[in-house]
């Protein structure tokens, strides 16, 4: 169920990761301070902030944005999705002002997009998913092909050729920030020098794209007020260390199951100018992830 609150006001970005909400008709917000958010209220799993754009009676997209995103980042190219489509891009779990608790993993996040699909009152819709949103998108049209009209995936290679990529030293070698992000406190780290490391991540996986100085600040302002929460995800994928894999496993058979719903309504796409090398399922290269 979808619930209006007053608009954004004009504050500074952290106290908009307090106080987000949805002025009744906006349709197409303008920017940043008019974005129209709409309030999912998705039972026990939690209130989820989404901002949306087009029209209502539109066929429904769903954007799921990565690590370190958040969704204010793509919005000139979800106002160009929403020429054709209601475009509803939600803060993920562990992403202010969405719920911050988790657990992350994979299961749970399906789950929470699965509830969202629900609460759209859709029986299917379009899912593109960047970064971690990719990951979601892969496990989604594993668990529940009949709900996926389409599927984008960017930046990610299917999972079944990342997990093949990860026994190489090159891809290793790019993955070092999840070795570091296991570590108790690493956020610290994050937080540092006035969130330094993010913005070396955006460079290194973005090298010809640069945010304005606003649109940096309201993203810097959502991962301060989210973590360590953004981090569970990397921690879930191997704790706890007992079942580290009998987790592994499962992913490797639900990345199987994806192999046919989305090579029959997916696309991936993998661009060497962001940072990352084309991986089609059956020949793996090195990615920027």
């Amino acid at each position: 169920m979808e619930s209006p609150s007053p608009p954004y006001p004009h504050t500074s970005p952290i106290d908009r990761f307090r106080t987000v909400g949805r002025r009744a008709g906006d349709a197409r917000p303008a920017g940043l301070g008019s974005l129209a958010v709409t309030v999912f209220e998705l039972g026990g799993r939690g209130a989820f902030h989404a901002v949306e754009f087009g029209p209502r009676d539109a066929p429904p997209l769903i954007w799921l944005h990565g690590f370190p995103d958040h969704p204010l980042t793509a919005v000139p190219f979800l106002q160009l999705l929403a020429k054709s489509r209601r475009v509803i891009a939600p803060w993920l779990r562990g992403y202010a002002p969405s719920p911050l608790l988790g657990p992350f993993d994979m299961e749970n996040l399906v789950a929470d997009i699965l509830a969202l699909i629900d609460s759209l009152e859709a029986q299917q819709v379009d899912l593109v998913g960047h970064d971690w949103g990719a990951a979601i998108t892969y496990a989604t049209c594993a668990a529940a092909p009949q709900r996926v009209r389409r599927a984008v995936t960017l930046a990610l290679p299917h999972p079944l050729t990342f997990l093949h990529m990860l026994k190489t030293g090159a891809q290793m070698r790019r993955s070092w920030y999840m070795a570091l992000f296991q570590i108790p406190g690493s956020e610290r780290l994050v937080l540092a020098k006035e969130t330094a490391l993010l913005d070396h991540l955006w460079r290194t996986w973005s090298p010809k794209f640069e945010l304005d100085e606003a649109r940096r600040r309201t993203l810097h302002a959502c991962l301060v007020a989210s973590l360590p929460a953004p981090l569970g995800y990397y921690r879930a994928m191997v704790r706890p260390l007992a079942r580290a894999h009998t987790r592994l496993e499962k992913t490797r058979r639900g990345a199987l199951d994806a192999v046919a719903p989305v090579a029959r309504r997916g696309r991936r796409l993998h661009r060497g100018a962001d940072g990352r090398r084309r991986a089609p399922v059956r020949a793996p290269r090195a990615a920027g992830h």
